[in-house]
């Protein structure tokens, strides 16, 4: 039986009642809040070491070569909590509590199988991944040996990533943020000391690191174990059912396959600066991959935060303000993504100091800033795109879009621009904006496309009309007009 605390609880965290807008704040606000002090976890160690006395910027560089792997391990973290956290809504709407708790005890099982694998396959290659990720001689220890470390504390950072979108989905969005700023506080005052008070460099970065992980997957774990929350781990849960872990990792693949394919264009173009500019330009990229991380949560931060509602509603087949919450999304990443590009087209050269003051890094720095992020607008397509899909359950839209972006369009043009008019390092660079804008745009289109046609037939239905196919309703014309069509039609309220 469930106590009466529990259904006031289930009752205030109702996404089908009130403001629609208003619903998506409540939760998208402190996620977004939480993700921008997630990345203090990784910014801040990279501010520090980059300032360190004499070997800053080989630091800096070494352990950005680090990261594209560090992110590989944190995308399974994301594929249990990606996957099992959008299911929980989507069951939790249907009235279908006892489902949704399976869900959550599954993700964990997973995490904790997931934790150990990856551990003792990090430990085995790490050496030769990390020359592969861009490494070379000057920089390889300073990677090696925050990794060391890094990896020892794994299981905790996955935990930690892996269980925390179990409390926003249930709408306690600022438990959610203090799992989060728990953390990153820690983090932050434990890294001054391990890496200048103690001596240990880039070790005492990661150790700061890994020891603030695992105080936020304490504090996770507590919750969920605990009376606030409305979906628990039991042990009843945690029996692990093949057919439901199936769907959490076949939902989880979209976000899993984002985190995964970004660190894979990482690679590659880390790989190809290093070979066309050396050193320098992979230290350049590691802080631009820093800012990029800045600029981006936000924006991540909100799509993600939508899910909850968008599936809770789905679920309970309020379609209308499903489609209400879709244009909040759109309009909201819109401003948003262009707001962050004009800031970053005007202060390149203050945003690279903050990491690291050298001249030389400085000039080309902001030179390569500005390229990347030149059509940075159009990711607020593909956020909105990609997440809308997730949080209505259509994995393999989201997946596909995740591979396309990034693998299809992204590693293939970082291998051919640098051939093409002589471009070299500069065509390395141009990669980033050519595929922010196509796959941008093919994500949301068709976004609106399916799931505008699903939501349309959904109200048709629930009024007794019979629903016309697409195809039958008699539209012709350009691609331009098709498009028209779909936007205003699928889309806009009527």
């Amino acid at each position: 039986m469930r106590d009466t605390a529990e259904y006031r609880a289930e009752e205030k965290n109702d996404f089908t009642v009130g403001d629609m807008r208003g619903s998506i704040l409540r939760i998208a606000v402190p996620m977004i809040m939480a993700q921008l002090v997630n990345v203090l976890y990784n910014i801040v160690d990279r501010v520090y070491l980059g300032h360190m006395e004499g070997d800053g910027r080989l630091a800096l560089t070494g352990v950005g070569g680090a990261f594209p792997l560090i992110t590989i391990l944190n995308a399974f973290a994301n594929l249990c909590g990606s996957g099992g956290a959008p299911l929980c809504s989507i069951e939790r709407g249907r009235g279908n509590l006892k489902k949704a708790e399976e869900t959550m005890g599954n993700s964990l099982v997973l995490l904790l199988l997931l934790g150990v694998v990856l551990t003792a396959a990090g430990y085995l290659f790490k050496t030769p991944l990390l020359y592969l990720f861009g490494a070379s001689d000057q920089t390889i220890a300073y990677a090696d040996g925050y990794l060391q470390i890094y990896l020892a504390g794994n299981i905790f950072v996955m935990l930690g990533l892996g269980m925390n979108p179990f409390i926003q989905s249930q709408g306690f969005a600022k438990t959610g943020m203090l799992t989060v700023v728990i953390g990153a506080l820690l983090n932050l005052i434990l890294d001054p000391v391990f890496i200048y008070g103690f001596g240990w460099g880039v070790e005492g970065a990661a150790l700061a690191t890994i020891l603030s992980q695992m105080v936020s997957a304490v504090w996770v774990l507590a919750f969920l174990c605990g009376k606030k929350a409305i979906l628990k781990l039991r042990l009843s849960a945690l029996r692990p059912r093949t057919e439901l872990m199936k769907q959490i990792l076949f939902l989880g693949l979209s976000g899993f396959t984002q985190s995964v394919t970004n660190s894979l264009v990482q690679i590659f173009c880390n790989a190809s600066l290093q070979f066309y500019g050396g050193d320098l330009y992979v230290g350049a990229m590691t802080v631009i991959y820093s800012i990029r991380e800045v600029v981006q949560m936000p924006l991540q931060g909100f799509t993600q935060g939508a899910q909850p509602v968008l599936g809770y509603n789905y679920g309970a087949k309020r379609y209308g303000r499903v489609r209400e919450g879709i244009r909040f999304v759109t309009f909201v990443s819109l401003a948003f993504a262009s707001f962050a590009w004009l800031i970053l087209m005007l202060f390149p050269g203050q945003l690279i100091r903050l990491f690291n003051g050298e001249e030389e890094l400085l000039e080309v720095g902001i030179l390569s800033l500005r390229i990347h992020f030149v059509l940075f607008v159009f990711m607020a397509f593909q956020y909105a795109g990609q997440n809308i899909f997730v949080s209505l359950g259509k994995a393999k839209q989201a997946v596909f879009f995740s591979l396309f972006r990034k693998v299809i369009l992204g590693v293939p043009l970082i291998l051919l621009l640098p051939h093409l008019w002589n471009l070299g390092i500069y065509g390395v660079l141009a990669a980033e904006p050519v595929t922010n804008i196509i796959g941008g745009l093919a994500c949301y289109l068709t976004m609106l496309y399916l799931v505008g046609r699903e939501l349309k037939a959904g109200e048709r239905t629930q009024k007794g009309c019979q629903f016309v196919p697409f195809h039958r309703r008699g539209v012709n014309g350009s691609a331009l007009r098709i498009i028209f069509f779909i936007y205003v039609k699928e889309a806009l309220p009527q």
